[in-house]
């Protein structure tokens, strides 16, 4: 199973677009705010795919959930934008939130800085920022042998 992990497009949706189509055999696609918009603008071209999104800091007046969770090839997904957890001051705050929702993989935007960890038994995901200079997204692989994450530059 493979899942796009997308964030921080700023109404850049045609870069959302094109992450999507980079990555054909995603069959989820989780947005993590900051461009709700954005994907409702490409969601009907994808009819076969599920979208999760939660709102960022700047989707004003959004309906979205700050937070999600999801169950994905057997693993928990614990996904957020970040800013209700203080990620730009540091991750011990988010990480204990992931760990309380015994979490497998936490996701989270917010920061603009693609990440990829593993720290005891959590796989953590930032991927980046779709908006701006070297846009990036995440791939999460979740197979039998186990967890791969992959932060990778939009071509």
């Amino acid at each position: 199973m493979r899942i796009l992990v997308t964030s921080d497009t700023h109404g850049d949706f045609g870069r959302l677009r094109r992450a999507i189509l980079a990555q054909q055999g995603a069959d989820i696609v989780i947005h993590l705010g900051d461009g709700g918009d954005d994907v409702e603008k490409v969601r009907f071209s994808f009819p076969n795919k599920t979208f999760l999104q939660v709102r960022g800091n700047c989707d004003w007046g959004s309906a979205m959930p700050e937070s999600g969770e999801y169950m994905a090839g057997g693993k928990k997904i614990f996904y957020t934008h970040g800013h209700n957890y203080g990620v730009k001051s540091g991750d011990y705050t988010i990480i204990s939130e992931a760990r309380s929702r015994k979490a497998d993989i936490l996701l989270f935007g917010h920061t603009h800085q693609p990440r990829e960890d593993y720290e005891d038994g959590l796989y953590i995901m930032n991927p980046g920022r779709l908006s701006g200079w070297e846009p990036t997204y995440g791939i999460i692989d979740i197979t039998e042998q186990g967890i791969v994450l992959n932060v990778m530059k939009l071509p």
